[in-house]
């Protein structure tokens, strides 16, 4: 017992000092392109800092932005630094929150399972086994899992734009990533943190409050919130899925859960007060012109991208490949599942929404696309560090040294999602079955692996300059 102490205490030092050193990094690197968009011109570093470094000093800068926590921040670092290098850490400091975030996600869903599947992994070849202890491996691997996932871009051929009805590498595919955009970028850490919460309390709001903890519908209506008042973009998809989600179950239960359901739905009320504040500003018409959403069948879409099919497959690529080759388990997995409810809706109100007047062709609803195509590659991800984990050595491995079952699945009560593997009935599979189960494997990392070079070839191409478009 003392030795797995030590082994676990060795592991968590690994883990942290090596995320230390790698957020560092990215911290540092993503502050000096920030800068450089406050200090770039539409020549070069598009972006709308300009704009962001007026309304954080309080002064007209030609637009309305009432949504007020990054400006906020910008405010007070600005009591110690110049505008410009304010926003930037701003933007730097919001960006990085994200993925500290989303690392204690993985940490906490799925890093206990792969390091015992990793350690487990030593023992393949029975008890006289020498190969090394690997554990140490999976905080690593989470860390840098999560660091590429602020990194990864849709796919598009970095020599240049030659696919069939794609014009643009970003413009009509887009990217969970949009570098040029701070207010995305910011608002994104309340983002993960309330599809986190809401996914957690999917399961189990049906049997009230007294027998959920309460703490979870006040954090999750506090970072919902809080997404909402850094950018809302998020929060409309958000809002639109879990309301879907909601009156579904009320219909298929006769209504039976109704009180749940509006304990549940009080959590949005917050949310709902602030949305109708910015309505007032953000949707206001020039002079003449008629305002308001209008509906439209991909009229707006269109004018960037004449494949829509292809643009989809493009941005949604590796976890569209997930989702065909974990089907069932997908199925049971409750994160996987919404996050792929929230791209659904999030392409809906893509194609179908527009703003009218002057902004129509901004194409703003496009903002909650890009969320729906971050959350479906994080929670791919997942399902992808979690079967990882069985194939180190997880649960055959596991059978063929102790020869019982046993259950790595970290959460699984509390999450409500049951175990992934298939019921084998105490046989371990075939040598073909393994051997193709190790080939698919291969096939969802390298997939995963080409998003996240298109990602640093974008973003190499945006840190010296280039247009992100």
């Amino acid at each position: 017992m003392e030795d797995g102490k030590k082994i676990r205490l060795r592991n968590r030092i690994i883990d942290v000092v090596i995320f230390v050193i790698l957020l560092a990094g990215v911290s540092a690197v993503t502050l000096v392109l920030f800068y450089r968009q406050t200090m770039g011109s539409t020549a070069g570093f598009h972006s709308d800092m300009k704009a962001y470094i007026l309304e954080m000093q309080g002064l007209d800068s030609g637009y309305h932005f009432p949504y007020p926590v990054f400006f906020r921040l910008g405010a007070l670092i600005h009591l110690f630094a110049p505008p410009e290098l304010s926003v930037a850490i701003a933007t730097m400091a919001l960006n990085s929150l994200g993925i500290v975030v989303t690392k204690l996600a993985f940490h906490h869903l799925a890093f206990e399972r792969l390091e015992q599947g990793m350690f487990m992994w030593r023992f393949k070849g029975g008890m006289d086994s020498k190969r090394p202890d690997l554990s140490w491996l999976a905080g690593c691997l989470i860390s840098v899992a999560a660091i590429s996932l602020f990194f990864i871009s849709m796919l598009f051929p970095p020599t240049g734009i030659y696919l069939p009805g794609i014009r643009f590498r970003y413009l009509g595919v887009f990217s969970p990533n949009p570098f040029h955009n701070a207010t995305y970028m910011a608002a994104r850490p309340f983002a993960v943190l309330a599809f986190l919460w809401f996914v957690k309390l999917l399961p189990v709001y049906e049997e009230g409050v007294r027998k959920t903890t309460g703490k979870d519908y006040i954090l999750f209506s506090l970072f919902l919130l809080l997404a909402t008042m850094t950018k809302p973009s998020f929060t409309l998809v958000m809002v639109s899925t879990a309301g879907l989600v909601m009156l579904y179950r009320l219909l298929r239960r006769g209504f039976r859960n109704f009180v749940p359901a509006l304990q549940l739905g009080l959590c949005f009320v917050p949310t709902f007060v602030d949305l109708l504040y910015q309505y007032q500003g953000v949707f206001v018409p020039a002079e003449g012109e008629e305002g308001g959403v209008g509906f439209c069948f991909g009229e707006v879409w269109t004018q960037y991208c004449s494949n829509i099919v292809l643009a989809v497959g493009l941005a949604v690529g590796f976890p569209l490949l997930v989702l065909l080759l974990n089907y069932k388990e997908c199925r049971k997995n409750t994160y996987f599942g919404f996050s792929w409810q929230l791209y659904l809706v999030s392409f809906a109100e893509a194609f179908f929404l527009y703003e009218k007047g002057f902004r129509k062709y901004d194409f703003n609803f496009s903002w909650g696309y890009m969320y729906g195509i971050f959350f479906c590659h994080f929670c791919a991800l997942l399902v992808l560090l979690r079967k990882t984990a069985d194939k180190c050595g997880g649960s055959h491995g596991l059978k063929s040294f102790a020869g019982r079952k046993a259950s790595f699945y970290m959460g699984q009560a509390e999450y409500g999602e049951g175990p992934e593997e298939e019921e084998t009935g105490g046989r371990l599979p075939g040598r073909k079955k393994i051997w193709l189960e190790s080939v698919l494997l291969a096939i969802q990392w390298l997939a995963y692996l080409g998003h996240v070079v298109c990602g640093l070839v974008y973003f190499k191409s945006i840190f010296g300059g280039a247009m992100y478009y």
